[in-house]
């Protein structure tokens, strides 16, 4: 029976189109030190030139990261940081600055 319950699970995780390996903040959160220098431990930019990353769609920062770990969107310090990351790193990142609010708070 446990088996056949795994399988349901399993197709019906399929069928809602929800991926297996579903982005988890709390795993962005543990691998966001190495963003806080300029975008703030809550998020928000540390200079004017560091965009805020807090609130901001987890689709459009993990498109942005997929695009500077590929080279095809130019910054000779976000090129090199994204080298390492994986897509679940990416998704994971993303969907922690999605969960943060807008303004830091």
């Amino acid at each position: 029976m446990t088996r056949v319950a795994a399988v349901l699970a399993a197709a019906l995780l399929v069928l809602a189109g929800i991926p297996a390996n579903a982005a988890d903040p709390a795993a962005g959160q543990a691998k966001s030190g190495m963003c806080a220098t300029c975008h703030g431990k809550n998020g928000i930019g540390t200079a004017p030139n560091y965009p805020n990353l807090a609130g901001q769609k987890s689709q459009y920062l993990a498109q942005q990261m997929h695009l500077f770990r590929s080279r095809e969107r130019k910054s000779e310090q976000m090129n090199i940081i994204a080298q390492p990351l994986s897509d679940q790193d990416i998704q994971d990142l993303a969907a922690y600055y999605e969960s943060l609010p807008a303004g830091g708070s």
